[in-house]
């Protein structure tokens, strides 16, 4: 009970400073979801250029909570700064992440001050430790919220790393201010984790079955053109095959005969491919000519 109260006596923290902090990463996360919305229904961007404007904006979120610290006591602050570079680069990569490190980085050490060095080296180990957590992720088969929780408590003991950095000193802070530190980055990480995650997903999901509308669509209406031509193509067949054996061999006319029913086949191939598509690949648009279908690629001709 003694512990209990303890706990409960170095958690005196200014709620409405919690709430700013909170409100500040659920900004990031619905930016976030509309940017990651936009990027996947624009594909033809370049990778990096996503990844330095989403790092950009996530950097920025990581200053405005490094301005916006949290009051744990009298004349005591915290930060969350680690959430964001963390959360970015665990369902964005690597890249974003070290993009919103950069940033947060240089404006820290814009501030100066003896714990520059430490701040700006822990703000970019962060990036690291979370780059190490997303490749876990992606060899378990995903983000969930055990990766998050486990980098909470790598970003725990960076932070711890960088208060030792100031010797002495820094120590003493730490062991003033641990318990809040540890709620932060453990909670805050792995907390946030299932948030983004749920994200991912969801915009996942609902990527696929915009691709499985389209690609049913495009199926349906490819078969109903193939059936159309096909009708047609055989009564042409037909009447080129009668009228080859009505024509002289090795004349004019039953050659151009000849070159017509090759056509035909070739027609016949693509009423094939029509038939066998399975997935949507386009030819680029050039010109005035619009992107258009490549049944070859379409059908697994190639």
């Amino acid at each position: 009970m003694d512990v209990l109260r303890a706990v409960i006596a170095r958690l005196s923290v200014d709620i409405h400073h919690v709430i700013e902090a909170a409100g500040i990463v659920a900004l990031g996360l619905v930016f976030y979801s509309y940017a990651r919305r936009w990027f996947d229904s624009n594909r033809q961007i370049d990778a990096r250029l996503r990844a330095l404007a989403v790092g950009l904006v996530f950097g920025v979120l990581t200053i405005a909570l490094m301005i916006s610290r949290i009051e744990v006591g009298q004349g005591t602050f915290v930060d969350a700064r680690a959430l964001p570079i963390a959360l970015i680069t665990l369902v964005e990569g690597g890249g974003a992440g070290l993009v919103a490190a950069l940033v947060a980085a240089a404006y820290r050490a814009s501030l100066g001050g003896t714990g520059a060095l430490a701040g700006v080296a822990g703000l970019l180990a962060t990036a690291g430790a979370a780059t190490l957590a997303l490749a876990w992720a992606r060899r378990s088969g995903g983000v969930r919220s055990r990766h998050g929780f486990v980098l909470g408590i790598a970003v725990y003991l960076i932070t711890l790393g960088t208060f030792l950095m100031l010797g002495a000193r820094g120590f003493e802070l730490f062991k003033r201010d641990w318990l809040p530190l540890l709620i932060v980055s453990v909670i805050g990480v792995g907390g946030f984790t299932r948030l983004f995650v749920d994200v991912v997903n969801a915009q996942a999901a609902e990527a696929a079955r915009r691709d499985a509308a389209e690609l049913r669509a495009v199926t349906l209406l490819a078969r109903a053109a193939a059936h159309e031509i096909n009708n047609a193509l055989m009564v042409v067949a037909g009447g080129l095959a009668i009228l080859a054996r009505r024509l002289p061999a090795g004349s004019e006319d039953a050659q151009w005969a000849e070159r017509a029913r090759d056509g035909v086949n070739k027609v016949k191939d693509i009423v094939l491919r029509m038939n066998m598509i399975t997935q949507i690949e386009e030819v680029p648009g050039r010109g005035l000519l619009a992107p258009m279908l490549d049944i070859r690629r379409s059908s697994g001709s190639e």
